[in-house]
Protein backbone atom coordinates (compact mmCIF):
# COMPACT_ATOMS: atom_id res chain seq x y z
CA UNK A 1 0.00 0.00 0.00
CA UNK A 2 1.15 3.55 -0.51
CA UNK A 3 1.83 5.76 1.91
CA UNK A 4 -0.27 8.13 2.24
CA UNK A 5 0.77 12.06 2.84
CA UNK A 6 -1.68 15.33 3.90
CA UNK A 7 -0.08 17.45 0.94
CA UNK A 8 -2.80 19.38 0.38
CA UNK A 9 -2.91 20.41 3.82
CA UNK A 10 0.89 20.70 4.34
CA UNK A 11 1.06 23.37 1.19
CA UNK A 12 -2.24 25.59 2.34
CA UNK A 13 -0.06 25.80 5.27
CA UNK A 14 3.24 26.91 3.87
CA UNK A 15 1.66 29.05 1.71
CA UNK A 16 -0.19 31.13 4.71
CA UNK A 17 2.59 31.72 6.14
CA UNK A 18 4.10 32.74 2.90
CA UNK A 19 1.44 35.05 2.08
CA UNK A 20 1.37 36.51 5.49
CA UNK A 21 5.59 37.55 4.77
CA UNK A 22 4.49 39.07 1.48
CA UNK A 23 7.12 42.63 1.21
CA UNK A 24 9.75 40.59 3.19
CA UNK A 25 12.96 41.21 1.60
CA UNK A 26 14.79 38.51 -0.63
CA UNK A 27 14.12 34.80 0.96
CA UNK A 28 12.13 36.15 3.76
CA UNK A 29 9.36 35.83 1.76
CA UNK A 30 10.43 33.07 -0.91
CA UNK A 31 11.84 30.75 1.18
CA UNK A 32 9.28 29.15 4.07
CA UNK A 33 11.73 28.73 6.91
CA UNK A 34 12.85 31.81 6.61
CA UNK A 35 9.40 32.99 5.86
CA UNK A 36 8.03 31.21 8.98
CA UNK A 37 10.54 33.30 11.19
CA UNK A 38 9.66 36.60 9.70
CA UNK A 39 6.14 36.05 10.25
CA UNK A 40 6.82 35.00 13.95
CA UNK A 41 8.70 38.14 14.81
CA UNK A 42 6.53 40.08 13.19
CA UNK A 43 3.84 38.96 15.47
CA UNK A 44 5.84 39.23 18.21
CA UNK A 45 5.93 43.05 17.46
CA UNK A 46 2.79 43.35 16.48
CA UNK A 47 1.63 42.07 19.70
CA UNK A 48 3.92 44.12 22.01
CA UNK A 49 3.70 47.33 20.35
CA UNK A 50 0.04 47.24 20.46
CA UNK A 51 0.21 47.58 24.12
CA UNK A 52 2.74 50.14 23.68
CA UNK A 53 0.80 52.36 21.14
CA UNK A 54 -1.82 52.76 24.45
CA UNK A 55 1.24 54.00 26.43
CA UNK A 56 2.75 56.68 23.67
CA UNK A 57 -0.55 57.70 23.09
CA UNK A 58 -1.31 58.67 26.56
CA UNK A 59 1.96 60.18 26.95
CA UNK A 60 1.19 62.56 23.76
CA UNK A 61 -1.72 63.44 24.94
CA UNK A 62 -0.29 64.70 28.68
CA UNK A 63 2.31 66.25 26.77
CA UNK A 64 -0.25 68.72 24.84
CA UNK A 65 -2.67 69.17 28.16
CA UNK A 66 0.99 70.22 29.92
CA UNK A 67 1.70 72.81 27.39
CA UNK A 68 -1.99 74.32 27.57
CA UNK A 69 -1.82 74.13 31.41
CA UNK A 70 1.33 76.32 31.10
CA UNK A 71 -0.06 78.76 28.96
CA UNK A 72 -2.92 79.13 31.31
CA UNK A 73 -0.87 79.25 34.37
CA UNK A 74 -1.45 76.11 35.94
CA UNK A 75 0.66 72.58 35.95
CA UNK A 76 -0.37 69.68 34.64
CA UNK A 77 -0.29 68.15 38.03
CA UNK A 78 -2.37 70.27 39.80
CA UNK A 79 -4.94 70.76 36.96
CA UNK A 80 -5.63 66.87 37.38
CA UNK A 81 -5.98 67.37 40.82
CA UNK A 82 -8.11 70.35 40.78
CA UNK A 83 -10.38 68.47 38.22
CA UNK A 84 -10.71 65.28 40.54
CA UNK A 85 -11.22 67.86 43.65
CA UNK A 86 -14.30 69.54 41.04
CA UNK A 87 -15.58 65.73 40.13
CA UNK A 88 -15.19 66.45 36.23
CA UNK A 89 -13.88 63.18 35.10
CA UNK A 90 -12.87 63.68 31.48
CA UNK A 91 -9.77 61.56 30.32
CA UNK A 92 -7.06 62.57 29.14
CA UNK A 93 -7.43 61.78 25.14
CA UNK A 94 -10.50 64.07 25.25
CA UNK A 95 -8.99 66.97 27.07
CA UNK A 96 -5.90 67.02 24.74
CA UNK A 97 -8.67 67.51 22.07
CA UNK A 98 -10.30 70.12 24.03
CA UNK A 99 -6.85 71.68 24.75
CA UNK A 100 -5.93 71.85 20.79
CA UNK A 101 -9.00 72.83 19.06
CA UNK A 102 -11.00 75.22 21.96
CA UNK A 103 -9.06 77.26 23.77
CA UNK A 104 -11.91 79.19 25.23
CA UNK A 105 -13.31 76.06 26.39
CA UNK A 106 -10.04 74.54 28.19
CA UNK A 107 -9.50 77.69 29.64
CA UNK A 108 -13.19 77.37 31.41
CA UNK A 109 -12.10 74.02 32.49
CA UNK A 110 -8.99 75.45 34.25
CA UNK A 111 -10.67 77.84 35.86
CA UNK A 112 -13.15 75.57 37.24
CA UNK A 113 -10.47 73.22 38.69
CA UNK A 114 -8.42 76.51 39.87
CA UNK A 115 -11.68 77.35 41.57
CA UNK A 116 -11.94 73.63 42.90
CA UNK A 117 -8.37 73.50 44.59
CA UNK A 118 -8.79 77.27 45.96
CA UNK A 119 -12.19 75.92 48.07
CA UNK A 120 -10.64 72.27 48.99
CA UNK A 121 -9.34 72.70 52.14
CA UNK A 122 -6.69 70.17 51.20
CA UNK A 123 -5.21 71.94 48.91
CA UNK A 124 -4.78 75.19 51.54
CA UNK A 125 -2.74 72.93 53.64
CA UNK A 126 -0.50 71.68 51.31
CA UNK A 127 0.31 75.19 49.48
CA UNK A 128 0.73 76.46 52.72
CA UNK A 129 3.20 73.55 53.93
CA UNK A 130 5.04 73.90 50.30
CA UNK A 131 5.55 77.83 51.36
CA UNK A 132 7.17 77.63 54.29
Amino acid sequence: MARATNNPATRQRRKKVLKQARGAYSGRHRLFQNAKETVMRGMAYAYRDRKQNKRNFRSLWITRINAACRLNGISYSRLINGLDIAGIAIDRKMLSEIAIHDAAGFKAIVERAQKALESSPDATAKRHVASI
